[in-house]
């Protein structure tokens, strides 16, 4: 009977501290998860795009080539926008998505370069902005445009080792306002990959620490150069 009684009380011990862990975990979340409008801050992430498509022909290179990596060059890209908290992030805030018309997935090739990649950012992020369609990727080229590229990483002829610091010192000597404690240099084990950039729902550059601390902590990373520059290369005399 005591043992009985003694099997008792550890279930209840195991049963509360089941419920404080849930309780912290459920603290841990924004309060506001995945209610659209609701959120800090915006991410402007920026793709090296041939970082992309190198590891997407490693991956696969028995298949096709996905549409931003055709014969075209593509430099950064933009590969989202994205509403963001001070911790976390809110996704996929209405299911299903209202859908997109055609004529904005046609005016966002320029910068967006693959309709599926501004399908799914619609999808995931987009809908958690609060705004329509319309209204959200004229925000997505508003943020485009408050960024300026710097000249080292327009358009490389050929592939160039880069120290991830020194990316991101490059990018906040281009652009008045932006701090190091504004943006995230990501990689892979060898490339570049994306420059991330904080910005307020005013597009104002904005901090996050939360986002600055998955910087690329590698000494070096290679940004493989433009598909169109690598041909040009290749045929020259």
């Amino acid at each position: 009977m005591a043992r009985l009684t003694l099997r008792t009380a550890d279930r209840l011990v195991f049963a509360f501290v089941a419920v404080v862990l849930l309780a912290g975990t459920a603290a841990a979340q924004d309060r506001r998860q995945n209610q659209p409008g609701k959120f800090d801050f915006y991410v402007l992430s920026l793709s090296w795009a041939p970082s992309f498509c190198d590891a997407a022909l490693e991956r696969a290179p028995d298949q096709a080539p996905p549409p931003e990596c055709g014969p075209r060059a593509y430099p950064f890209v933009v590969h989202g926008l994205w509403p963001q908290y001070e911790k976390g992030f809110p996704e996929f805030c209405q299911q299903p998505a209202p859908r997109l018309d055609r004529n904005v997935v046609a005016s966002m090739l320029d910068l967006m370069p693959a309709p599926r990649l501004i399908f799914n950012e619609w999808d995931k992020h987009g809908t958690c902005s609060g705004l329509g369609a319309h209204a959200y990727f004229e925000t997505v080229r508003k943020a485009r445009a408050r960024v300026k590229i710097p000249d080292d990483y327009l358009e490389p002829s050929q592939e160039i080792t880069v120290v991830p610091a020194a990316v991101g010192d490059a990018f906040v000597k281009a652009n008045p306002g932006l701090t190091r404690a504004s943006l995230a240099v990501s990689c892979d084990a060898k490339r570049l990959t994306e420059v991330r950039i904080c910005i307020g729902r005013d597009l104002a550059f904005h901090d996050c620490a939360e986002v600055e601390q998955h910087s690329c902590r590698r000494e070096q990373v290679v940004m493989p150069p433009l598909r169109g520059e690598r041909k040009a290369a290749a045929v020259a005399p």
